[in-house]
């Protein structure tokens, strides 16, 4: 990496904070980790895919898609890193692109399009989500899932559910990606105060579409304040950022590009926390035994076996429990419908 040249160095180094610690060492750490990308050839997968090349943290990354994935694998495969680049095609390949992987990323699917909600991609991702999880639970049970395919707040149930059809279920390796809600929040916070949006964390809860995005604008690190207009127009930004991207995107497509800085930023944190490093949190999405609702995004705390715990929800503010309040129907309805999906799923397999 130290032979970079000074403009490619610098923008490698601009990408983000965790790339900047890491570009910036040439050193391998002890512990490298084996990656798999499904949907590696698609509008995230290929920049999620890019800045999980750049990390020292990956030793070998797996990339799968039912096309173009080949190419994709070579032109990544140039690039001066020490991750060995893989590529794997169709479904008669998939179980070679899961064999030994500590963390499987998954952001197959087809992409939100102007005038479609999250839920509108079911369906199809639903049974995106099934096929590949499966192959995960023959393959790499032992694996860390991290989903990003949506409705997440659907997709997550499903994977369980598949997984303890198998067997191996593991409620700390199954994790709904919802960083780029947290990303997203920091962004607009730092924004609306004049804060570098690089020290500000937002812990956002619920789940990971619309009024079900609940960001914790009384948790604000560092702290600010608000009045009542301020928190009603950064929250109903923050849940209806996706839509602002796909509209502006004109039928081009959805977040991509943001979605990989998140997935990419998610997954290093795994990847430190697997390695070992104390102290990591990532909000996320998992089987929550602490709310009332069977899944919640909550900030996470992982450890060197996925998620050690949830970090709970902190004190609310009067405006976050009337958010909460507004949220469950929806919430719960998006995962009585993974549920009742894997279920219907797998009578059909059998």
């Amino acid at each position: 990496m130290n032979q970079t040249p000074a403009l490619l160095k610098s923008f490698i180094l601009s990408v983000t904070p965790k790339l900047i610690r890491y570009a910036s060492t040439a050193s391998t750490p002890a512990h490298t980790k084996r990656v798999a990308v499904l949907g590696a050839s698609g509008g995230i997968g290929q920049p999620l895919s890019l800045l999980l090349k750049l990390s020292p943290l990956i030793s070998d990354l797996s990339l799968y898609d039912i096309q173009h994935t080949k190419g994709v694998g070579a032109d990544l495969s140039h690039i001066e890193t020490r991750a060995k680049v893989k590529a794997y095609v169709g479904k008669d390949e998939l179980a070679d692109a899961l064999k030994g992987m500590d963390l499987v990323v998954i952001p197959a699917g087809v992409p939100r399009k102007p005038g479609m909600t999250r839920d509108d991609l079911f369906n199809t991702n639903a049974t995106i989500v099934a096929d590949l999880v499966t192959a995960c639970a023959k393959n790499c049970p032992r694996a860390v899932i991290a989903i990003i395919a949506n409705p997440v707040n659907s997709t997550v149930p499903i994977a369980a559910e598949v997984m303890k059809a198998h067997n191996v279920y593991d409620e700390k390796k199954i994790v709904g990606v919802t960083t780029l809600d947290v990303v997203r929040a920091s962004t607009f916070v730092a924004e609306a105060k004049g804060l570098d949006p690089t020290r500000v964390f937002v812990p956002v809860i619920g789940g990971h579409s619309g009024n079900t995005i609940i960001p914790l604008l009384s948790q604000v690190s560092p702290p600010v304040s608000f009045s009542q207009q301020e928190l009603t127009t950064l929250t109903n930004r923050i849940q209806n950022a996706g839509t602002e991207v796909v509209e502006a995107k004109a039928g081009a497509g959805s977040a991509t590009l943001s979605m990989a800085h998140a997935g990419a930023r998610f997954s290093f944190s795994v990847l430190e926390a697997l390695n070992g490093k104390e102290g990591v949190v990532e909000c996320g999405y998992i089987s929550s035994q602490e709310t009332e609702f069977k899944y919640f995004a909550t900030p996470l705390l992982f450890g060197r076996n996925g998620v050690e715990k949830s970090m709970g929800v902190g004190k609310l503010s009067e405006f976050e429990t009337k958010l909460i309040e507004k949220a469950k129907k929806e919430l719960n309805g998006n995962i009585q419908n993974g549920v009742e999906f894997a279920k219907q799923y797998l009578a059909k397999s059998k």
